[in-house]
């Protein structure tokens, strides 16, 4: 049997020489975790090359019902790439996986496959630095990114959420569909409770002062005021105030939409690139 690790670092060299130092790359990993290959487009600004200093950069995860190509479809990432200097990588999050492991081992492990696969690969091809990444996303990716961010605070500089589910409660889709992935719903059963964010916050501290960094990390909570998710977004911050932890809020008109979703990422990316440039943000 092929050694998959060297299939992939073998795939992706071969990919990576024949394109230009900045531009729309596209991986495809053969992943043990997933069952299947996941799709991945890592979007470099204008300008940048492997030889440079790090460049910031930004996990961005796509909503319920996407895939790795929603949000080049969507946005003009490759624009907002150069605009703030980022790199920018979206990979395929699939239809309904929630960015959780499946409670049925045989089945998708998308957790697993970020903290083993996917993470590791992108930090080394790309030379990230923990200090200038972030990682954000829409709705499902909104409770994936806060929720792999509390997993290990150390690997990134703050995380973001758009229109997320902060609490798996709060959404419609958790009698339809989360259950094919952690099972069957009930009022704080105990796998919702423990895949929410707002549940997870009470360990963030704890985190902060094992890594012996007590400032710097932000996370950024931006919806739309019309949207059905705002008293996630509300919910969470405050929770988050209760326990002294650093969160921005931003509500502003807006719906579950794509026009939102362009508008919130280039806030984002604008408080992500002032974080990474060690400018203020206010305070």
């Amino acid at each position: 049997m092929k050694n998959p690790v060297l299939y992939l670092i073998l795939a992706v060299t071969i990919l990576f020489s024949s394109v230009p130092s900045f531009a729309q790359r596209q991986i495809v990993i053969n992943s043990s975790n997933l069952k299947c290959n996941d799709t991945v487009l890592v979007f470099t600004p204008k300008g940048w090359s492997s030889e440079m200093e790090s460049a910031p950069a930004l996990f961005l995860l796509h909503g319920w019902s996407g895939d790795w190509s929603n949000w080049s479809k969507r946005a003009d990432i490759q624009s907002m790439s150069d605009k703030y200097g980022f790199i920018i990588i979206t990979p395929d999050g699939f239809y309904n996986s929630w960015y959780l492991n499946n409670i049925d081992p045989a089945k998708m492990q998308w957790r697993t496959f970020f903290d083993k696969e996917l993470y590791p690969l992108i930090v080394k091809e790309y030379n990230l630095k923990p200090e200038k990444t972030f990682i954000s996303g829409l709705s499902m990716g909104g409770h994936g990114a806060i929720n792999i961010y509390l997993d290990d605070i150390t690997r990134f500089r703050g995380a973001g959420s758009m229109s997320g589910v902060l609490r798996l409660d709060d959404t419609r889709l958790k009698t339809s569909d989360i259950p094919k992935v952690i099972g069957p719903y009930a009022p704080d059963a105990p796998l919702y409770r423990a895949n929410s964010a707002i549940h997870r916050l009470e360990g963030y501290n704890s985190q902060l002062e094992k890594a012996g960094k007590e400032q710097g990390k932000i996370m950024l909570i931006t919806c739309g005021a019309q949207d059905g998710l705002a008293r996630s977004a509300y919910d969470f911050t405050a929770k988050c105030d209760s326990l002294k932890i650093p969160v921005i809020l931003h509500i502003s008109p807006g719906n579950h939409t794509w026009n939102y979703w362009e508008f919130s990422l280039d806030q984002h990316l604008f408080i992500f690139s002032r974080i990474a440039k060690g400018e203020h943000i206010g305070y």
